[in-house]
C-alpha cells in the first residue's frame, strides 16, 4: 500500500514583544514541545478499539500531516513508548502493521523511517520522471555512463539486432527529491540515439521528441540480492534483496527498441496492478 506524504513540517513561531513594551510578570504560555506533540498521538484506553489500532491511525495521520517527512526517522522506541504511554508490545504491533502497509521501513541498527514511496501503476506506460512530477516530487538523474558501443549477449537477442550493431548504453541513478530510488541501465539501438549525451532526465521524453516513442512494453519482475557495487549505489547493504525489473519496449511498428534493467530500492518503490473479473 502506498501513501502520498506531504513535505510540510510542524513549526512553532514565537513573536517578540513590541518595542518599548514592558515585560509582564508571571509565567508565559510555553511553546509546544516535541514531547507534547507526541503525547497528542497517544491512544485512548477508554475506547473499545484496541490500542495498537488507534496507534496505527494516529501515527499514520501524523505522517500524512508532515510531522515526519519522507525518509525521516521516527523517534526511538523507548521515547515513543514513554510519550505515547504504551507498552513495547503495543508499539511493535502498530509499527509492524505500518511496515506491512508500506508506510514505514525498519533499518537494522538505524531505526524506523517514513517510506518516501513512489506508486507506479503497471497498467500504464509512464516514464519515471513523469510519475514523480505528477505526484509533486522532483526527479533527478546522476549519469554513470552515456556511450555508444557494440551490442552483445542478451541485448542482441531481445532487441533483434545483428552481432555488429551499435547501441546507446545509458546507465544512471534515478532519484526523487535527492534520494536515490533506483539503479537503471538502458540499451537503445544507436540509430535512435545518435548522441547519448543529449539525453536529459527522461529517456522517453527524448524518444518522443524524435518521433520514435515507446508505445508498448513487457516487464519482468524478480527478487535479487545486491552485489557490493550495486549496494553502494543504492546505499544499501551487500546481499539485501531488491526488486529487479527488466523491461522491453516496442515502437509503433512492433520493433523492440528499448531494453532497460532497473534495480529498485526496496524502501521506496510500490508497483500497483489493478485486477478485474
Amino acid at each position: 500500500m502506498a501513501v502520498t506524504k506531504r513535505q510540510a513540517r510542524v513549526k512553532t513561531t514565537a513573536k517578540s514583544p513590541p518595542a518599548g513594551s514592558r515585560r509582564r510578570t508571571g509565567t508565559a504560555p510555553a511553546a509546544s514541545s516535541p514531547a507534547d506533540s507526541l503525547a497528542r498521538l497517544a491512544p485512548n484506553p477508554g475506547l473499545d478499539q484496541p490500542l495498537y489500532l488507534q496507534l496505527i491511525a494516529n501515527l499514520t495521520a501524523a505522517i500524512e500531516a508532515g510531522v515526519w517527512g519522507p525518509g525521516e526517522a521516527l523517534p526511538p522506541e523507548r521515547v515513543l513508548c514513554e510519550q505515547l504511554s504504551v507498552s513495547r508490545v503495543t508499539l511493535r504491533m502498530a509499527v509492524d502493521a505500518m511496515v506491512e502497509q508500506g508506510l514505514v521501513s525498519r533499518r537494522q541498527g538505524a531505526g524506523t523511517f517514513v517510506r518516501p514511496s513512489i506508486e507506479h501503476a503497471l497498467s500504464s506506460l509512464t516514464s519515471f520522471s513523469e510519475v514523480l512530477r505528477q505526484k509533486g516530487h522532483k526527479p533527478g538523474t546522476q549519469w554513470i555512463e552515456q556511450v555508444q558501443r557494440r551490442a552483445h549477449g542478451e541485448e542482441i537477442l531481445r532487441l533483434g539486432l545483428s552481432p555488429d550493431s551499435l547501441v546507446a548504453s545509458l546507465t544512471r541513478l534515478r532519484s526523487s527529491d535527492g534520494k536515490v530510488m533506483a539503479y537503471e541501465r538502458a540499451v537503445i539501438p544507436a540509430r535512435l540515439v545518435p548522441n547519448p549525451k543529449k539525453i536529459g532526465d527522461s529517456l522517453y521524453a527524448y524518444l518522443d521528441a524524435r518521433g520514435t516513442p515507446v508505445v508498448r512494453a513487457l516487464q519482468h519482475f524478480k527478487a535479487v540480492s545486491l552485489n557490493a557495487r550495486l549496494a553502494e549505489y543504492l546505499q544499501l547493504k551487500e546481499g539485501e534483496a531488491v526488486l529487479r525489473v527488466i523491461r522491453v519496449g516496442y515502437a509503433r511498428d512492433g520493433a523492440a527498441i528499448e531494453l532497460t534493467d532497473t534495480y529498485c530500492h526496496s524502501d521506496y518503490y510500490d508497483f500497483v496492478a489493478e485486477l478485474r473479473r
